[in-house]
């Protein structure tokens, strides 16, 4: 490792850390809290609808939840990422900012594959019932997510404070990278890719299916349908490869930075600034995600509709007495009516 940088080793007198954030310094703590107000606004009146006025639950209501859950917490991690990015900070408020950060990241990357396994059986298979697509499973799935990832965080809370190199004091920084912290993180770069490869699966998948669709109906009829369908089914996928695969893509050499496998001082530094620009586009997530609500969820779409208006107390009111006149409907009998191809599951969800 050069001398320029001496991470990993004591730092001398008057030595300082050489690895800048230039511009970024000055635009991702505006970013992150633009990212914050947004998030914070747009999930929180998701949570609200999710619980208090939702005309049905099914297994895509249970996802939607829990990811407007994870994207909360992020929201609210995000003004402390902005206040200490590249400034010292408590080391560890930095740690457990830096944990929620990521924990609720691979949440959400878990969500937003469970929710892409909903769709692609029920276009692809929308005769058969799976058990995935009951409430009380679906529940345990995204349980399961937030297990699963908690757990593999834990050994990040437990690891050792950095206290060696002159960029060890900032909070959100570069740094030295232990064995066990590195190959965790391979772990989960290796993880995303597996699951990119499913998204990239399915939804080639589904494209065919609806391509079959389109083909036995008429040139208007294929418009009309193309239109309402197409945003409903790959706004998961759009998101899911915007937000994340520029992250991932660049963590592998990021992390063999890390671990002094790469240790160029230009490679470095330029590792950090891509490093962290493309952690401040995976936090968009958080802002995106409403977008597939207001997709899939037809009371999220009344509600920031009727928001914008300022009449969202009338909405939920009328929210209420829709679901009163609805207990009765089962949630199979309202899934299997809605897995019509051509309008898409969830059409009128």
């Amino acid at each position: 490792m050069s001398t320029t940088f001496v991470i990993g080793e004591s730092p001398g007198n008057g030595s300082a850390c050489q690895i800048q954030d230039d511009l970024l310094a000055v635009t991702l703590p505006v970013m992150y809290s633009i990212i914050s107000l947004l998030g914070f606004f747009c999930n929180a009146l998701a949570l609200w609808v999710f619980y208090f006025g939702t005309q049905k639950k099914n297994s895509i209501t249970v996802y939607m939840k829990n990811l407007a859950l994870a994207d909360l917490f992020l929201a609210l991690c995000l003004p402390f990422r902005a206040a200490y990015q590249n400034h010292s900070g408590p080391p560890e408020l930095c740690k457990v900012v830096g944990i929620i950060f990521y924990l609720t990241m691979y949440v959400s990357i878990g969500l937003l594959s469970l929710i892409s396994l909903d769709r692609y059986l029920k276009i692809i298979r929308p005769l058969q019932q799976f058990r995935i697509h009951a409430v009380t499973h679906s529940t345990t799935a995204s349980r399961l997510v937030w297990l699963l990832c908690s757990a593999t965080m834990l050994p990040f809370f437990f690891e050792g404070r950095e206290k060696t190199g002159p960029c060890a004091h900032k909070c959100f920084h570069f740094k030295n990278r232990s064995e066990l912290g590195a190959t965790l993180n391979l772990v989960a770069v290796a993880t995303f890719f597996v699951l990119l490869i499913f998204f990239l699966y399915s939804y080639g998948k589904i494209s065919l299916k609806l391509h079959k669709v389109s083909l036995r109906k008429t040139q208007q009829q294929s418009k009309k349908t193309s239109a309402r369908v197409i945003p409903k089914t790959f706004v998961v996928l759009a998101i899911f490869i915007i937000c994340f695969t520029p992250y991932h893509v660049v963590r592998v050499p990021y992390i063999l930075a890390q671990v002094k496998i790469i240790s160029d001082p230009r490679s470095v530094q330029a590792l950090h600034l891509t490093n962290e620009l493309v952690l401040c586009i995976s936090a968009l997530n958080c802002c995106f995600d409403p977008v597939i609500f207001f997709f899939l969820s037809s009371s999220f779409k009344r509600a920031v509709l009727a928001a914008l208006r300022g009449k969202l107390k009338a909405v939920f009111q009328k929210n209420e007495g829709v679901l009163n006149t609805r207990k009765s409907i089962t949630d199979s009998r309202v899934q299997r009516s809605e897995l019509q191809v051509e309008e898409g599951p969830l059409e009128r969800q």
